[in-house]
Formats: C-alpha cells, sequence, structure tokens
C-alpha cells in the first residue's frame, strides 16, 4: 500500500502521547479483564456453554453483540467511505435492519429454538431431511466468512491502523488478531458477546466525540449539504462529472434507473440480503440463540435496531465532512515546518494521485473516517478513536470466529466422525479458529494489493450474488410446508451458478476509471447489483417450487415443529422452559413491553425514511 504524502506516518507517531498510549493500553487490559471474566460465568466445557452460552444471556449484550458484530472495521470504514462517495442513502444498509431483525426476534427463533438447533445448517438439514444442503451451507459460510467477512475487516483494520499509526501492516493485524483468537477460544460465545457489549460503548462514545468535532469544523448540520457539494477536487479529468459531488447526495429515496442505490433495489433487493444477513446467518443468529428467553431475544434485536439508526450520523454524515474537509488546499504542519499544499486526499478522481493517497487507482474514499481521526481528534482522545477502530475490528473477527468454529465443528466435522465425543468437538472447535487466524494472516498480501473503490458496496455486491438463494430456501422452509429437500438443493444449485457467474464477471470487468468508457456486459453496467439480487431471488423460489410440486412432500417429521404454521407452544418450552410461560404475569408485562417498542420502532424508522426521502 502507498504511503499518504500528506500523512506522513512518522508524523503522526508523534502525535501519540502519552495519554493516547494509556488509552490503548487501559483499553486492550479492560478487554482482555471482560472476556476471563464472562468466560468464567458459563461452563465452556460443554457445547452448549461453548457455542451458545448456555443459553443464558441477557438482552442487553445480545443486542450490543447484535449491534458490534455487523459494525465492525469493514462497516465503520466501508460506511464513512461510501458516504464520502455518494452521500446519505448508504445509510439504508442500516435502517433495512429494524425489519429484519424483529422479523428474526419474533419469526425465526421461535422456530430455531424449537428445532433445538446449534447450526443454521442444522437446521436445513432437520426442515429438508438430507444432510447434502447442511454441507454445501456449512462449506458456503466458511468461504463467506474467510474471504468476505473477514478479509473485509482486515483490510479496513489495517488501512485504518497504516494511516493513524504508521505501523507495520503485517504486525499490527497479526497482534490484533492473536488478542482477538486467545479469548475466543479460550472462552466462546460468552466472551465474545460480553466484550461486544464493552467495545459497542466505546465505539459510541469515540464515535460521538468525532462527529461534533466534525460538524463544528464545517459550521453545524445546517451547512452539511452545501460544504458536501462544494467538494470538488483540484485535480479533475477533462469533459466527464465523476469528480462532481452527487446532486441527491442528500436523498434515500433515488432514481430507479440511474442511480447508484435506486429505490428499488434499496427497497426489495436489499431487504433479501438483509434477511440472509440478520435470519439465517449463523454469526447473527448465535447471538439470538443464546439468549435465556424469547423476550430477552426481542429485546437484545430491539436495542441492535436502535443502535442501527446512529451509522447516519455517526459514521456516515462523517465521511460526506471528510470529503468536504479534505478534497484540496489545507495546511500541513510537519517538524517545525508549515507548508500549504494542494492534494486530492479522499475526493481524489485522477488515477496518478489516487495511488499517491491511499494505493489505489479507483479513489481513496475509504481513507475519510481514519483521515478525520487523525486531523481532528485532540491529543489525549485519538487514542480513544484508535481503540474504538480496533474494538470494530477485533468485535467482528470474534463474532466470525467462534461462528465458523460451530459451523466446522457441528455440521463439517461432525459428519466425518460421527462418533466424535464432545471433548474432541470442543477441541476441534478451538484448533478452527487458529487455522482461521492462519488463513487470515496468509491473506493479508492479497488484501494489501486490493484496488476497490468502495469496501462497503464491493461487500454488497458480493453478498447480493451469493445470498438470495439461501434466503429463498430458509424463507420458503419456514413459511410453506410443501418446499421438499429436492426443490431447495436444486434451487440452491440453480441459484450458485447464476449468482457465481454474475459475480465472476463483476471481478473480470471492474467498473473503469473515471473518464473511461464503461464497456462492460449489459448484465453489469444495466443490472445494477440490487435490483440482480431480486432476480436471483426469483429465480431460485420458482425452481424451489416447481420441483417441489414435482417430487413427494416432506415427511410430517420434517415439518412438525420447524415451520411458522407447525410451531408448538409445548416444543418450544420444552426446549427453553423460560422461553414462553404465559401464567407468569412478569413474562406477560415483558412481553408487551417489547411489543410496544417494536412498534415505536417502527414508526422512528418510518419517521427517519420520511424525513430524509
Amino acid at each position: 500500500m502507498a504511503d499518504n504524502s500528506t500523512s506522513d506516518p512518522h508524523f503522526f507517531v508523534q502525535q501519540l502521547n502519552v495519554a493516547d498510549i494509556i488509552v490503548i493500553v487501559v483499553y486492550f487490559a479492560l478487554n482482555v479483564a471482560v472476556g476471563i471474566w464472562s468466560s468464567c460465568r458459563v461452563n465452556r466445557n460443554t457445547l452448549n456453554g461453548y457455542f451458545l452460552a448456555g443459553r443464558d444471556m441477557a438482552w442487553w449484550p445480545i443486542g450490543a453483540s447484535l449491534f458490534a458484530s455487523s459494525e465492525g472495521s469493514g462497516l465503520f470504514i466501508g460506511l464513512a467511505g461510501s458516504g464520502a462517495a455518494g452521500g446519505l442513502a448508504v445509510a439504508g444498509f442500516e435502517w433495512n435492519a429494524t425489519y429484519v431483525l424483529l422479523a428474526l426476534a419474533w419469526i425465526f427463533v421461535p422456530i430455531y429454538i424449537s428445532s433445538e438447533i446449534v447450526t443454521l445448517p442444522e437446521y436445513l438439514q432437520k426442515r429438508y431431511g438430507r444432510s447434502r444442503i447442511r454441507m454445501y451451507l456449512s462449506i458456503l459460510s466458511l468461504l463467506l466468512s474467510v474471504f468476505t467477512k473477514i478479509s473485509i475487516d482486515l483490510y479496513a483494520g489495517a488501512l485504518f491502523v497504516h494511516i493513524c499509526l504508521g505501523w507495520n501492516f503485517y504486525l499490527s493485524t497479526g497482534i490484533v488478531l492473536v488478542i482477538t483468537a486467545i479469548y475466543t477460544v479460550a472462552g466462546g460465545l460468552a466472551a465474545v458477546i460480553y466484550t461486544d457489549a464493552l467495545q459497542t460503548v466505546i465505539m459510541i462514545v469515540g464515535a460521538i466525540i468525532l462527529t461534533v468535532k466534525a460538524f463544528d469544523q464545517i459550521g453545524g448540520y445546517g451547512q452539511l449539504e452545501a460544504a458536501y457539494l462544494q467538494a470538488v477536487p483540484n485535480k479533475t479529468i477533462p469533459n466527464t462529472t465523476c469528480h462532481l459531488p452527487r446532486a441527491d447526495a442528500m436523498h434515500m429515496f433515488r432514481d430507479p434507473h440511474t442511480a447508484d442505490l435506486p429505490w428499488t433495489g434499496m427497497t426489495f433487493g436489499l431487504t433479501i440480503m438483509a434477511t440472509w444477513y440478520w435470519c439465517t446467518d449463523q454469526v447473527i443468529v448465535q447471538r439470538s440463540l443464546s439468549a435465556r428467553n424469547l423476550n430477552h431475544a426481542k429485546a437484545g434485536s430491539i436495542l441492535a435496531s436502535y443502535l442501527k439508526m446512529l451509522p447516519m450520523g455517526l459514521i456516515i454524515m462523517p465521511g460526506m465532512i471528510s470529503r468536504a474537509l479534505y478534497p484540496g488546499m489545507h495546511i500541513s504542519e510537519e517538524r517545525s515546518r508549515v507548508t500549504i499544499e494542494s492534494s486530492d486526499d479522499v475526493g481524489c478522481v485522477v488515477t496518478s494521485e489516487c495511488l499517491r493517497v491511499c494505493g489505489a487507482e479507483v479513489g481513496c474514499s475509504n481513507i475519510a473516517y481514519p483521515k478525520l481521526v487523525m486531523e481532528l481528534m485532540p491529543v489525549g482522545l485519538r487514542g480513544l478513536m484508535i481503540a474504538a477502530m480496533m474494538a470494530a475490528l477485533m468485535s467482528s473477527l470474534t463474532s466470525i470466529f467462534n461462528s465458523s468454529s460451530a459451523l466446522f465443528t457441528m455440521d463439517i466435522w461432525r459428519k466425518l466422525r460421527p462418533r466424535a465425543g464432545e471433548k474432541e468437538l470442543l477441541l476441534v472447535g478451538r484448533l478452527v479458529i487458529v487455522v482461521l487466524v492462519g488463513i487470515s494472516v496468509i491473506w493479508i498480501p492479497v488484501l494489501q494489493g486490493s484496488q476497490s473503490g468502495q469496501l462497503f458496496i464491493y461487500m454488497q455486491v458480493v453478498t447480493s450474488s451469493l445470498a438470495p438463494p439461501v434466503t429463498a430456501v430458509f424463507i420458503l422452509g419456514v413459511f410453506w410446508n410443501r418446499a421438499s429437500e429436492q426443490g431447495a438443493f436444486w434451487g440452491l444449485m440453480t441459484g450458485l451458478v447464476v449468482g457465481a457467474t454474475r459475480m465472476i464477471l463483476e471481478f473480470v470487468y471492474p467498473e473503469p476509471p473515471c473518464g473511461f468508457p464503461d464497456n462492460r456486459p449489459a448484465v453489469l453496467h444495466s443490472l445494477h447489483y440490487l435490483h440482480f439480487s431480486v432476480v436471483l431471488f426469483s429465480i431460485t423460489v420458482a425452481i424451489v417450487a416447481a420441483v417441489s410440486l414435482l417430487t413427494p412432500p416432506p415427511d410430517e417429521s420434517q415439518i412438525k415443529n420447524l415451520t411458522w404454521w407447525t410451531l408448538s407452544k409445548d416444543k418450544l418450552l420444552e426446549a427453553l422452559p423460560e422461553a414462553l410461560d404465559v401464567g407468569d404475569k412478569q413474562t406477560l408485562f415483558w412481553t408487551q413491553v417489547c411489543n410496544f417498542n417494536a412498534i415505536l420502532l417502527l414508526c422512528v424508522n418510518i419517521f427517519f425514511y420520511a424525513y430524509f426521502a
């Protein structure tokens, strides 16, 4: 990765004083202490204790962990970068989570609990009857974890550390990986959830301080639109408009044909992808399955939904401010010299300028957030923000490590060794995390050479190619009793072929830099990836339905207590005794509190959508 000539790493290291270093050290010490304390609260020598925290987690750490797991360094860097590049509309990816998080707690979690599963592929095997779908989904989830989730978070975290501290790329990520893996291996899901709760507090506090400083620099929220629309770089490409900020930057709902984030795709396509992430992905659902009862699972989803409203103001708008502050002339103070330089940092469009600033040809919007941290945070608080970003990185990594460990152990190793005892499975689960760490370190050179323009959009493009078929199979399995194993399998295979073809084309024909003609196939430049997810979902549903109707219906054992229409309260009570006690007035009271907050949350979400529409 090329060094930023306007952000000499040695200069920034000198800015870190004793207070910054103390904050970072205290954060890591506190993090390890919380991990050790939480791991001692549950029995880690059982599968339920290690992978599901003994099914005894309260709502507040669950909600904080749901938020922290989704808000890793990849999203911190990526959301701010997309905000800098295109404005507010990317907030829809965060706000859409409200609806599917409520669906997770009110619809999916009761079914998952009654089916007595540890992993989501395990549910598909029980629902459809054969192991090939379970094996396929486990392998797909592991590959997605290693090469998208882990890789994106590592790239983003390494980019932040490189810009802010100037530390060696490999050394800094290696240290974070080792610390993360140690308490994940030792403590299991309980350690992950409680440290996530701590990291959520640190992330929000740090982000609030930075946001206040950023708005102060441009004169308040009222000046945001004007400042952003004036953020034109000094060096531009003649006869193009790609250097200009988007005119619809302050709008959530954008043109369905020409916009970067069309409202049709953000409404329908995004909901399909969000349902996969929040309701069928092991990393997220594992937290809700650890709840001590359904009310705690519901309250956790509500808390996470409220927290997901924050990134608009705490991440995306600061990213827009970063572009407004650092597109052109600014003062650089280095080693007792004051110079005025012309530098296109966040908003660069000329290839040579972007290569000089961040080492990528297609843009440097990904440096928007770390640039703000190093330019605006006062001495002493800079250490807090660095700790917050490390917290974001470690939160997402711990979640992925623990969930991937559960997937491999329960779905793949058990298949290879059916007679494996609990001690062997726990040992394998811990060793898998070590292997994932090794793969992640080996993958760093690939990430270092990555030239993706907007990290967050890259992540969504990959998801739109692989997730919709999985969403279709889960939804049909939950809501359509007639869906059969053969239908689900061939729907998944068809969806994989179609989606993988599109994804390969995305890599073979990347979007051209500013000023170059777009000669990509029509399926890429004419069909937005969010619209493609709707097409892929529809194809999968059609295949599953057609094949299911042409094949024998599933057995009664594949339906009872495994679909929404056959869910039994008695079975739910048996699986989780505190899950549903209608005779308990206290339980009934908290059920009503959860229901009221869910309605209030929907109203708040709709208001914000309408306000920024």
